[in-house]
């Protein structure tokens, strides 16, 4: 099972994710935001906090930007959350946001084309997703920079899912 999960802001989508794979006693939950030691962000670590807090205490928390590796890298079902988060974060760790559109492409690319290939590889994994198609975005170069890419990095995931679930409030649609 491979499903791509995604939704507004508050939609309920991680929640819907974890359901998913609340059958499983092991699952590794992949957390790709911007917590590093040296940078800490005391809302991305409230918001782990929560999560784990809800979570079964047999799943684990991996923190890292690297996708495909920790794909690769998984002994049990994983839950990537989220995809939006992991963007932006490869964004500013690149220092990509003020550069040309296409190299900015390029670099992308070259990550999803990882993360797909270990994608093929995950028996069980979930993707956790914003849905940009429907969201407001500002209307300046980086708010228009992250729809348009997080836009293809969910259009390239979803490609290499089995499922996509479309989460709006609490309701979920299988498209």
């Amino acid at each position: 099972m491979r499903v791509l999960v995604t939704g507004g802001v508050r939609s309920g989508k991680s929640r819907h994710a974890e359901s998913l794979l609340a059958a499983h006693d092991r699952v590794v939950y992949v957390a790709p935001g911007p917590t590093t030691a040296e940078d800490p962000d005391p809302d991305w670590a409230a918001r782990l906090a929560a999560h784990r807090a809800r979570r079964p205490a047999g799943w684990t928390t991996v923190e890292t930007r690297d996708l495909a590796g920790a794909l690769r890298a998984a002994d049990a079902p994983v839950l990537v959350d989220c995809l939006g988060t992991w963007l932006t974060g490869v964004l500013d760790e690149r220092g990509l946001w003020e550069s040309p559109s296409t190299e900015v492409a390029a670099a992308v690319d070259e990550l999803l084309d990882g993360a797909a290939a270990a994608l093929a590889e995950v028996p069980d994994v979930v993707l956790v997703t914003n849905e940009v198609g429907l969201g407001v975005v500002p209307a300046h170069r980086s708010g228009r920079l992250f729809r348009d890419l997080l836009g293809t990095v969910n259009q390239c995931l979803a490609a290499a899912c089995d499922e996509v679930h479309l989460v709006v409030a609490g309701r979920v649609l299988r498209l």
